[in-house]
């Protein structure tokens, strides 16, 4: 009896090898940081030729932006998680847990952020922050901020704009200052956005 042989890594079809080059790419840049991954070593590592990563992508760039989006997405997918769990009324309590959830993101130890933060990498980092800023807030904005405003009167204006100085004011704070208390960064968002800490029988 025969043994099967295994089908070539060219007959994979193209939504398969697209997303084994993107896989291979994030863990590369989680392993070696983003500036010392070259495409030729992608290539090596899915087992394919420099060419099919080019098929695929028009530039390594294209490829630093997908994982940007990965990551971003993981971000927006745990603030929605973190909407859904909330407790109806309580603020305090999501106001602490958001800030949980924000600095364990800004925390997570990889050679893709460590890399970002390197000041030879600031265009990439400040790309990737200004992209992930504008997701969380526009997810914040149909989820939360929707949801207070029927059990709240917001006392601001330019809602989004004021939360996105917020939220990339508070990344800023916590890279310079990694130890400031999480109840500082409760104070700030509270004070930031005139919140109405009291209970309400309406989810907030």
């Amino acid at each position: 009896m025969s043994t099967p042989t295994a089908s070539p890594r060219q007959s994979k079809q193209p939504d398969e090898r697209h997303d084994e080059i993107v896989a291979a790419t994030r863990q590369l840049f989680a392993e070696r940081g983003v500036a010392k991954v070259s495409v030729t070593e992608i290539a090596k590592r899915v087992g394919v030729t420099r060419g099919l990563i080019y098929h695929y992508f028009p530039d390594r760039d294209a490829l630093i932006d997908l994982i940007f989006e990965d990551h971003i997405t993981e971000f927006v997918d745990a603030v929605s998680r973190w909407d859904a769990d909330r407790e109806p009324g309580n603020v305090a309590k999501a106001l602490l847990d958001c800030v949980v959830l924000f600095r364990h993101h800004l925390h997570a130890k990889d050679m893709f952020r460590e890399d970002l933060g390197h000041p030879e990498n600031a265009g990439l980092y400040n790309r990737f922050v200004d992209r992930a800023v504008r997701a969380i807030v526009e997810r914040l904005r149909v989820t939360t901020v929707e949801a207070y405003a029927r059990a709240h009167h917001i006392d601001i204006e330019h809602v989004g704009e004021v939360f996105y100085v917020l939220v990339y004011g508070l990344i800023g704070l916590v890279r310079s200052s990694p130890d400031v208390d999480d109840q500082v960064l409760v104070a700030i968002v509270r004070q930031t956005l005139h919140l109405d800490m009291g209970t309400t029988n309406t989810t907030p």
